[in-house]
């Protein structure tokens, strides 16, 4: 039962029903990374929670990092949701994932910056409240910033069980 699977506050467990049915179908199509993280989006879109779905004081972010709060993992371990929380200006280092990896912004402006293998920058993109993305490696290589003046928080979906591994990077890049 998913109340037995998630730290989200109790009163907004049914913000995630609705999200983890979905990943959990997408996810069991057994299609390649990238048409999973496609799928997972599509999902994602579908049920994407309010900010509401961490507690206040997970709202509130850390001066010192941008805290990752696990909403949900699937007990096989094929997928975790993580609400991530990130006060003005933080940022990533450049790195790529260890699995298909999906965010959705649901408070403030992420902007994500794509590299490709020579760390030479390919894209910049600024994704608002609703914005719904994803990559799969290989060419997964990117960093992720708040760019907003307030608390940025995104829902992400990583194809792997984050309270195993501690993080979804395979490897940063300097």
């Amino acid at each position: 039962m998913l109340d037995d699977m998630t730290t989200a506050p109790p009163s907004q467990v049914d913000q995630l029903i609705e999200l983890v049915d979905g990943v959990r179908a997408a996810v069991t199509v057994h299609a390649d990374w990238a048409d999973t993280a496609r799928l997972v989006a599509e999902e994602l879109r579908a049920n994407l929670p309010d900010p509401g779905v961490l507690t206040e004081r997970q709202r509130l972010g850390s001066p010192d990092d941008h805290p990752g709060h696990t909403l949900y993992v699937e007990p096989d371990g094929s997928f975790s949701i993580i609400g991530r929380v990130w006060r003005p200006g933080q940022i990533t280092r450049i790195h790529d994932h260890v699995a298909w990896s999906v965010f959705g912004v649901v408070q403030g402006v992420e902007r994500q910056e794509l590299f490709d293998a020579e760390l030479k920058l390919i894209s910049v993109e600024d994704h608002p409240v609703g914005h719904v993305s994803g990559v799969a490696p290989p060419g997964d290589l990117h960093r992720m910033q708040n760019v907003s003046k307030t608390t940025a928080i995104s829902i992400h979906v990583y194809g792997a069980d984050l309270t195993r591994l501690g993080t979804g990077v395979r490897r940063y890049y300097d």
